[in-house]
């Protein structure tokens, strides 16, 4: 992708060269309604950045099945258990409706974060706060269900 098409509010503040590298690990994906994008623990070796449409993240909860905790929309990231071993995802992700994307190969990411300290604390930097918000999600929604008779 060309990184003067790339203006997600995850890639805000990124310098012109760090978003020039970025951009050569980005393909523009579209899912369909319902579509399951990833399920909780298989490998996770990609992310996304949502341009339009909503994804539900769910979790599997025994004897209730996949329960949503969440759902995103345009302007978030969508993925987070790339960046830490043993890379499997944590939750599972649905398209609730058309949903179009920049999609990213983790494993290309992760290793120029390895070999480029700027380019991994700039990745880190703005992933952080997005896994922040999905534990404090989850753990509202877990006392939602937990406070139910």
């Amino acid at each position: 992708m060309n990184s003067g098409t790339m203006t997600h509010p995850f890639l805000a503040g990124l310098r012109p060269a760090l978003l020039t590298e970025l951009a050569e690990h980005a393909i523009a994906m579209h899912y369909p309604d319902d579509y399951r994008i990833f399920s909780e623990s298989d490998p996770a070796n990609r992310f996304w950045l949502i341009e339009d449409g909503t994804v539900a993240l769910d979790l599997h909860v025994p004897g209730r099945g996949a329960q949503v905790f969440e759902t995103i929309g345009p302007g978030t990231v969508l993925g987070w258990s790339w960046l830490f071993p043993p890379y499997r995802w944590q939750f599972g992700a649905v398209a609730r409706g058309p949903v179009q994307a920049i999609e990213f190969g983790a494993e290309a990411v992760r290793e120029r974060c390895a070999r480029d300290p700027e380019f991994g604390y700039a990745i880190l930097s703005r992933i952080v706060p997005v896994l922040g918000d999905r534990l404090r999600t989850a753990r509202l929604r877990l006392l939602d269900l937990w406070g139910r008779p």
